[in-house]
């Protein structure tokens, strides 16, 4: 998985944020979470989610896994982290969004991509949405 995501961040920075493939046309963005137990950088290329507020929301799919994914357990642990948005990289703090607020904002993104509906009927787990603002 990681010479997969280190393609795509390859063609991500060689293309201003741009992604083909299964991506293309996807808003895509460029974590820089810090290990929860390593405490090293981790970088994790993403579908994300602009929102009205200029927040992005990301979705913790792991493809429909059984378990979250690592990103998640480090966004949670270390909840203020980069990012790299087209040709720009800056701080965010990422909260989990839960609750009804979830709930509807879940049912929007099934709308817009519907794959992540087939993740979540792979999965028992309740797929975690984060929302990353500009520090």
């Amino acid at each position: 998985m990681s010479d997969w995501n280190a393609g795509i961040i390859a063609e991500f920075r060689a293309n201003a944020g741009k992604v083909g493939g299964m991506f293309e046309g996807a808003p895509m963005i460029i974590l820089h979470t810090i290990g929860a137990k390593s405490g090293q950088e981790r970088e994790i290329p993403l579908v994300y989610f602009p929102q009205d507020d200029g927040s992005m929301v990301v979705v913790a799919s792991a493809g429909g896994a059984p378990k979250h994914p690592a990103w998640y357990h480090n966004a949670k642990a270390n909840p203020q982290f980069d990012v790299e948005v087209g040709t720009e990289r800056f701080p965010v703090d990422a909260v989990e969004i839960t609750g009804e607020e979830r709930d509807l904002l879940w049912k929007q993104i099934v709308a817009e991509r519907p794959g992540f509906g087939d993740y979540q009927r792979k999965t028992d787990r309740l797929i975690p949405l984060l929302r990353l603002t500009r520090a």
